[in-house]
């Protein structure tokens, strides 16, 4: 195995090692933080939010579509533009001009797409009422 092999192997390791810790690394903190109280644990951990708090309402709640809607175009967005990094970065040694538009029509897509999501009410959050029969 050649100098050049064995430097890649320890790479490798040491990714897999990072990535264990990062994986395993929250469960020991939060084991070393959590609180050792254990008063009320059983009347805690029957409630169905478990964060400490006491619960105000009722715990069934309709969302409206609109909500999933938006995350949705978040979602799209979101990619779309880390899409945008890599493609720019890679349409700098030729064609310059027809890299360009080409980037132009992309996000003019998705500016018609924004422009669609603002037609259909996506962007408004205004508070609705449930008549429940």
């Amino acid at each position: 195995m050649g100098q050049q092999s064995l430097v890649d192997l320890l790479y490798v390791a040491a990714f897999c090692l990072g990535g264990l810790a990062f994986a395993i690394g929250p469960f020991i903190i939060s084991y070393l933080f959590a609180p050792r109280n254990t008063r009320n644990y059983a009347q805690k951990t029957n409630q169905l939010i478990e964060c400490g708090m006491e619960p105000i309402g009722e715990a069934w709640i309709r969302f409206g579509i609109i909500y999933y809607l938006y995350a949705l175009m978040f979602l799209a967005f979101d990619v779309d533009v880390l899409f945008l990094f890599p493609v720019a970065m890679a349409y700098n040694d030729g064609f310059i001009i027809r890299d360009f538009v080409e980037l132009v029509i992309f996000v003019g897509i998705l500016s018609l797409a924004v422009i669609y999501a603002w037609k259909k009410g996506v962007f408004l959050w205004g508070r609705k009422t449930i008549s429940l029969p």
